[in-house]
């Protein structure tokens, strides 16, 4: 469980927290808003990220953690191609795609970083 007290002191779990905000935020824009499918579904597995983090936490095994910061990172993968979607349809500016990009890859290098250090 690392060094940890509560799933909110984790690193991955606060950027995946501010992270789902800014999803909200800009699916909430009048082009973006138009297609319910994308939306529902780029929140659903933007809100996987931080709810898989907090659930393996709780779960109180290294083992069990492990196995659920591997669905936050595939959640993550999820996201970012959802992403590049969004920006092809013309939903999200380029600056909002690399903003959004780089935030979704920091939360997923963290993620993979937390796992090895948990498999040591």
């Amino acid at each position: 469980m690392g060094k940890f007290n509560s799933f909110e002191e984790i690193n991955s779990w606060q950027k995946a927290r501010i992270f789902n905000k800014r999803i909200y935020e800009i699916t909430e824009n009048q082009n973006f808003k138009k297609d319910f499918d994308l939306v529902r579904q780029i929140r659903r597995a933007s809100i996987s990220i931080s709810s898989n983090i907090a659930e393996g936490f709780e779960r109180n095994t290294d083992k069990e953690f492990i196995y659920f910061l591997y669905i936050a990172k595939a959640s993550a993968g999820e996201v970012r191609s959802q992403v590049y979607l969004a920006f092809d349809l013309n939903y999200i500016t380029k600056t909002e795609f690399e903003e959004l990009f780089l935030e979704i890859s920091e939360i997923s290098k963290l993620i993979s970083g937390f796992i090895k250090y948990l498999q040591k």
